[in-house]
């Protein structure tokens, strides 16, 4: 098991864009897949991208059974993509706390398009597509924003919604984006 130090707001790689994979054979791709999979795990996130762990590729992974830091979720089936690509179902958009590895502590409400239309690649080069909505599509949309060098206080409508975990996470844990 490699655990990856996970890479923090502030860190200048978080704000780029990264780029497409171009060779699904390699070791180095290989590599990154093994060590998101260890350090997603070890941190017990629901959802990590390569360019947390430094890496500033085209690569997500998400998934999720039962978690403490997000009870009211349904569980969503562990999923890597490669050069993911996303399009809105509709224009609806919902608000709602998120958390992320890179942001460690802190909370924030931040508003996503309600249902997704999603695809990208596995190991294979087999194409994955999926139309999703709810925690599930907020998943998608919060890895898939690290790939664009996007991090989630960008997307925060209002700063009065953000917090350090042990002031706001009542409120997480009941859903109330008051």
């Amino acid at each position: 098991m490699t655990i990856k130090k996970i890479l923090i707001m502030g860190e200048p790689s978080l704000w780029q864009p990264s780029k497409p994979i171009t060779n699904f054979t390699t070791k180095d791709l290989e590599s990154l897949i093994k060590d998101m999979a260890d350090t997603m795990e070890h941190k017990r996130g629901v959802g990590i991208a390569a360019p947390q762990i430094g890496i500033n590729k085209r690569v997500i992974r998400f998934g999720c059974k039962e978690n403490p830091r997000y009870p009211y979720a349904k569980p969503i089936s562990m999923t890597l993509l490669i050069n993911p690509e996303y399009e809105p179902i509709g224009n609806e958009k919902v608000l709602g706390w998120e958390g992320c590895l890179s942001i460690p502590g802190l909370r924030g409400v931040v508003q996503r398009y309600q249902k997704i239309h999603y695809w990208g690649y596995d190991v294979a080069g087999n194409k994955i597509e999926r139309k999703v909505e709810s925690f599930h599509a907020r998943v998608f949309q919060h890895e898939y924003d690290h790939i664009d060098g996007v991090l989630y206080p960008l997307r925060m409508p209002d700063l009065h919604k953000f917090g350090f975990e042990e002031i706001v996470m009542d409120k997480v844990l009941k859903c109330d984006i008051s």
